[in-house]
């Protein structure tokens, strides 16, 4: 009898340390659609400062094809790696502790640092209704109330972010509406006397794929949620790949609407891109929905980030690769509250700064590092499971093409980032070679084998050549 209550108590302690089961498509959409969102209400028009009207556009795109070679490869991955932590649990089953504590590191500060992004705007935004109004206080008070949301469960949190992203969404298409776009005569777009074309060239084009990777960073978080969807081969995929074509859809509409509306010289410095062609148009009803529109999808995006990042934090933590205080979900909840409470200074703190062009260059950098490790996931992965041996729920095509792809122009991505942005590169290098060294030199030894390779990967049939 003893020993039947002592199993009961372990399945209940398994079972309480799990998160829940609970998201379908339409949370997946939130998740990835909800972070990116406020990348089309400010941060993208930096491509122009960089790259001029025309290198702006062709960056978008670009840079577009890029996510979508990303997304075949995270959805084919994930679908077959239903365990918190995204890309983390990619780099743990096919290359190994140093790796995948590297990646999870990136991810975190990803989303912290995209978090701390979406507070700065709100801050300044709202200083917008009277002088004396100070950003402070509204950045603390946005982080703290939305952790609060993350803390007391991710299926409410994204249905919030259903209805947050699906409003901000709106409101672009609002704006583009109001300018007439579809009548010659009448429409206030003036693309022509607007728009500055390629001021610089193809190397300015290459220095705006940096910020244009504003217009898609995170849409990748999907894949954190694995281990939540109801059924992660179904919605994993849907969720992604509908998220992307809205996200292709919201970029283009953004670019189209601000560069026919603003100058490109005050585009390119402006805060909010979005909010600044809706003044233009002097149409208060626009003006007050742009304004609730990119307060709103800054509120989305800090939500989705403050799930990822945490999932990231606690998956590391749960592995070993990180103390395991940061491991325990809520009992009640089935949230990991103390990695989603552990984060929230620190975000806080990136907040502080002001410096929303240097928050938003650490967050691509280390976005930009996972994607080049997931292009040689892909590769390996392919090779130690060709098709066939796994199932999956959803299969890349023309592969290696969008691996190929992802590569190059990550590579691109981050030559162009050396010009602007050289001392931030080099300062993002050193921050990584220094907590793998510390990694290596401190924390692995205390690594649990056991604990690292302890589900996910635990049914497959053993990979080629090993």
């Amino acid at each position: 009898m003893e020993q039947n209550l002592e199993n009961n108590d372990t399945k209940k302690s398994k079972s309480e340390s799990h998160l829940s089961k609970v998201l379908g498509p339409m949370h997946v959409w939130a998740l990835g659609v909800g972070i990116v969102l406020v990348g089309q209400f400010m941060g993208w028009n930096f491509t122009i400062a960089k790259g001029g009207s025309l290198g702006s556009i062709i960056a978008c795109w670009t840079i577009g094809i890029l996510y979508i070679s990303l997304i075949m490869i995270n959805t084919e991955i994930g679908s077959v790696i239903p365990e918190a932590g995204g890309q983390y649990a990619m780099a743990k089953y096919l290359m190994g502790p140093l790796a995948a504590f590297n990646i999870g590191l990136m991810l975190v500060f990803e989303y912290v640092m995209l978090e701390a992004a979406d507070a700065l705007v709100v801050g300044q935004i709202l200083q917008t209704l009277h002088p004396d109004v100070q950003a402070l206080p509204y950045i603390i008070l946005s982080l703290v109330a939305l952790t609060y949301m993350n803390y007391k469960g991710v299926h409410a949190t994204l249905n919030l972010n259903i209805v947050l992203t699906g409003v901000a969404f709106i409101t672009i298409f609002l704006l583009l509406f109001s300018t007439k776009f579809y009548s010659p005569t009448n429409s206030i777009l003036n693309l022509k006397e607007m728009t500055n074309g390629l001021p610089y060239g193809w190397m300015g084009i290459l220095g705006a794929f940096q910020f244009g990777c504003w217009f898609y960073l995170g849409i990748e978080g999907t894949a954190l949620v694995a281990n939540e969807c109801r059924s992660t081969g179904r919605s994993l995929p849907v969720g992604s790949v509908v998220g992307l074509v809205t996200l292709l859809l919201g970029a283009t509409t953004t670019w189209f609407i601000c560069s026919g509306l603003v100058a490109s010289a005050e585009l390119s410095e402006s805060v909010y891109p979005l909010f600044d062609a809706a003044l233009k148009t002097k149409i208060p009803f626009v003006i007050h929905a742009l304004f609730i529109g990119t307060v709103l999808a800054c509120l989305a995006s800090a939500n989705g980030c403050i799930a990822d990042a945490s999932r990231a934090w606690y998956s590391m933590s749960k592995d070993t690769l990180i103390p395991e205080v940061f491991s325990v979900v809520h009992p009640k909840y089935k949230t990991p509250y103390r990695a989603i409470l552990f984060l929230l200074p620190i975000a806080i703190a990136f907040g502080f700064t002001g410096m929303l062009d240097q928050v938003i260059t650490f967050s691509i950098f280390s976005a930009l590092m996972v994607y080049l490790m997931t292009a040689y996931m892909m590769i390996k992965f392919r090779k130690m499971y060709p098709l066939g041996t796994i199932e999956r729920g959803y299969i890349a095509p023309i592969h290696p093409l969008p691996t190929v792809v992802l590569f190059i122009l990550t590579l691109a991505t981050m030559v162009g980032m050396y010009f602007g942005y050289a001392i931030n590169l080099i300062s993002g290098f050193v921050f990584y070679f220094t907590a793998s060294i510390w990694f290596v030199f401190h924390r692995y030894q205390n690594l649990e084998k056991g604990s690292f390779l302890s589900s996910g990967a635990g049914n497959w049939p053993r990979p080629n050549g090993y």
